[in-house]
């Protein structure tokens, strides 16, 4: 019944699809610190950029995924448009890498592989072992899934519905190129959406023709799944990825143009007849043996056909990543506008949490940001004491809003990582996140405790001495200090450690010069220098002060100890 087969190939398929999330997961954790430091040397050089691109889908066993990072990297000015165009490009010849492997079909060796895995990855109590089981478990999955999908597809050509749309339907190669797109863009792997393709060709399900024809469809599918990562993304984002969209699109109707010249270039390279076929007893669920016809050679020229467009797109398009990079604001205009206080994470990405040291990277990013608007809240704050400023009020005060949202969103983004699997180091690292946010998070909320008392003063027309005033405004310079040091921690710049005497000292200071701030608004009260709301207004903003000052310590000790 077609039903049994149908089950049989979902079976398939299931299995193949963890078996590739298997090997990515092994791949990334064998491979993540590389990754990390590679990323972090990219340069301009479109060949290396290219190379990385390969390296990522590779490591990734997905372009898909490859194609997010990147615009995730462009989105956070990790590397620049030029970079990402060549970065992209280059992920195409690493998806190619993952399918020629898929190609293979060496389903002989796919449980004993399997078996060794689970040994590796269940009773081995080394880290790298065990990765490496998790590897292997993935290939042997891949292979068996792959096996067991063509089989259960394979019956399916039987049925006279299904074998008549996919003939008609597929006939027409710009609708094979839509489906094989529609295909990766639902799956959101490429290398999956090819591999199914592989297997369903092999079944004998789709000719030739329309299997290459989705098989290079599945460029543009990737470069939609870029697309719909950018949306929300800065306009840098937006203009990689529909230019990546548009080089797919051209690159895809270049090779349509020249369809059967394309066809002859992946027969001459390929082993045997692509419609060669063959026939086998197999035997389908609960079905008796059957003989089947299938095509063994089909899945190489598919993946050579992958392999043959990835590098005519690469050698077409690289050399002109710098004409795309110089159009950008041609093909999308518009101008970058003050995005540092919208309310809104700028760096970190949920859909990368399943690459542990991307996420990592992306969310110390955003720590960064976090802190450089505290920074910038903290200064503009304290100016006020010489001038208010309406404007500057309004501006603190969205400073303020966009902390609330990235302590929000960074503390969500670290829990959602921590359930992934880490290694001990990015364990140890959640917490410590999690304790500086919530610290620049506070910082914020006493600065605009601080606007606050001011516009009570304004509005209520209190009035502080001359004394009072210039020790408010010396004892916000010596906190100033002290936020700035924060700051330059978490930022990556050189700081004195809590324990040496430079950041002692300074905490003292600020301590006694509270203490000194408070005995001498004692007097000014006995005296009758001030009055009694303005007394409790000015120790409020005092105590505001030192409460800013013990919360920067504890960054810069936090991050030290890190």
């Amino acid at each position: 019944m077609p039903l049994s087969f149908l089950m049989e190939a979902l079976g398939g398929l299931g299995l193949f699809i963890l078996g590739m999330k298997s090997m990515s997961e092994g791949l990334q954790k064998i491979a993540g610190d590389r990754l990390r430091r590679s990323i972090e040397k990219i340069t301009g050089n479109r060949l290396t950029a290219a190379l990385m691109g390969s390296c990522l889908a590779s490591l990734l066993q997905s372009g898909s995924a490859a194609s997010i990072l990147v615009v995730g990297f462009v989105n956070a000015g990790l590397i620049s448009l030029y970079q990402a165009l060549g970065v992209l490009l280059g992920t195409g010849i690493g998806t190619t890498l993952a399918i020629q492997f898929i190609a293979f079909k060496i389903s002989f060796f796919a449980l004993p592989t399997i078996f060794v895995g689970v040994i590796l990855k269940c009773f081995s109590s080394r880290r790298r072992w065990v990765n490496a089981g998790t590897l292997l478990l993935g290939a042997g999955l891949v292979f068996f899934g792959l096996h067991i999908m063509e089989l259960g597809f394979a019956p399916l050509k039987q049925n006279t519905l299904i074998n008549g749309l996919s003939q008609q339907f597929l006939s027409w190669h710009i609708s094979a190129v839509l489906v094989g797109a529609l295909l990766s863009f639902l799956i959101q792997s490429s290398s999956a959406a090819i591999g199914i393709v592989i297997a369903v060709a092999s079944s004998g399900l789709f000719n030739f023709d329309s299997a290459v024809a989705m098989v290079i469809g599945e460029s543009l599918g990737s470069a939609l799944i870029a697309a719909v990562a950018a949306i929300n993304g800065t306009l840098a984002a937006r203009r990689t990825a529909l230019i990546y969209i548009v080089i797919n699109c051209v690159a895809i109707g270049l090779v349509l143009v020249a369809f059967p010249l394309f066809l002859r270039l992946v027969q001459l390279f390929s082993p045997g007849d692509a419609d060669f076929t063959t026939q086998t007893l197999q035997s389908y669920a609960m079905t008796p043996l059957v003989a089947e016809t299938t095509k063994p050679f089909i899945a190489r020229h598919l993946a050579n056909a992958h392999t043959a467009f990835s590098l005519l797109s690469a050698l077409i398009f690289l050399p002109l990543i710098g004409f795309f990079a110089r159009s950008a604001a041609v093909i999308l205009p518009g101008k970058d506008g003050d995005t540092d206080v919208e309310p809104r994470p700028k760096f970190i990405d949920l859909r990368v949490v399943n690459t542990p040291t991307i996420a990592f990277l992306q969310a110390r990013n955003e720590v960064k940001r976090m802190a450089t608007v505290t920074g910038a809240m903290y200064h503009e704050m304290a100016e006020q004491f010489h001038g208010f400023n309406a404007r500057t009020a309004h501006r603190i005060k969205q400073q303020e809003e966009l902390l609330d949202v990235l302590q929000r969103d960074i503390s969500s983004f670290l829990i959602t990582l921590s359930r992934q699997p880490l290694s001990s180091a990015n364990a140890v690292e959640i917490p410590t996140l999690l304790q500086i946010i919530n610290e620049l998070e506070h910082i914020g909320d006493q600065c605009e405790a601080v606007m606050e008392y001011m516009r009570r003063k304004k509005e209520e027309k209190l009035r502080f001495s001359n004394a009072a005033m210039a020790e408010i405004k010396s004892f916000a310079i010596q906190v100033s200090e002290m936020v700035t040091l924060a700051v330059n921690s978490l930022c990556g710049e050189s700081t004195p450690s809590p324990d040496s005497g430079g950041v002692k000292e300074l905490m003292n200071a600020v301590n006694l010069a509270h203490e000194t701030l408070q005995r001498n608004h004692i007097k000014r009260l006995h005296s009758g220098k001030c009055s009694i709301v303005a007394g409790l207004l000015y120790g409020d903003i005092i105590a505001a002060f030192a409460k800013i000052a013990q919360m920067s310590l504890t960054i810069i000790e936090v991050e030290k100890e890190f």
